[in-house]
């Protein structure tokens, strides 16, 4: 416990320089993990009063530390990089987590696992007695774990208030799934994020397979169920 509050300590203080490099070293992983293929998905830094951001429309697993966004806690470009790249259109998404929840990073994957979740549970996705559930903040095996599930729209940044809504009407929630699109996820640093959404893509794919196989996620069927 004493070396992981080491560890987020040092998430908390990152240089410029170790943002940066951080987004580049975790695309390069969520694209190993086929969550950020195809350009799409993507994450953004906080740290002290600076906010990082990967580009839009590039290939992530091959975006290096000059190529990333640099911006102020109240979501204004204060650095672009030289090359003719885009801010990301999550940039308002990411902003909601950032002031509604004091979130120091946040991850918008395009996993297949959050695709077919939305579309296996109509407003919720919910599940409970997984182990796994004990990795995000706040939450217990025995628990029931719940995220808000928005509609999609064309445009990435048209999200932003539906998602804004269900950060609010779910306060316990570190993600937001939107349908036949993906999921946002954030933590306290990077290393919370990446723990939840390491947790909650292995319950989006627990979720899905169990359907699959005829069984309910609720605790309710298999061996061992209520």
């Amino acid at each position: 416990r004493k070396q992981e509050k080491q560890t987020r300590e040092m998430a908390l203080t990152l240089s410029d320089e170790e943002c940066k490099q951080t987004i580049c070293d975790l695309c390069k992983h969520f694209y190993d993990q086929g969550w950020v293929s195809g350009t799409g998905g993507g994450i953004s830094i906080r740290s002290r009063n600076k906010i990082f951001m990967a580009p839009s429309g590039v290939q992530k697993e091959r975006i290096q530390p000059e190529d990333c966004f640099e911006l102020d806690t109240a979501g204004e470009v204060m650095a672009k990089p030289e090359k003719p790249l885009k801010l990301t259109a999550c940039h308002p998404l990411f902003m909601h987590a950032f002031n509604k929840r004091g979130a120091g990073a946040v991850i918008h994957s395009h996993a297949l696992s959050t695709l077919l979740s939305t579309l296996l549970f109509d407003k919720e996705f919910s599940v409970t007695r997984m182990e796994m559930i004990k990795g995000i903040q706040g939450h217990g095996y025995y628990d029931t774990l719940v995220v808000p599930i928005i509609e999609n729209t064309a445009l990435e940044h048209e999200l932003a208030d539906t998602l804004g809504q269900a950060i609010d009407a779910y306060p316990n929630t570190f993600a937001v799934l939107v349908r036949r699109h993906g999921v946002y996820i954030w933590g306290k640093d990077w290393v919370q994020a990446k723990t939840h959404a390491e947790c909650y893509h292995y319950l989006f794919d627990a979720a899905v397979q169990l359907k699959k196989l005829g069984l309910k996620p609720d605790g309710t069927e298999g061996f061992g169920a209520n």
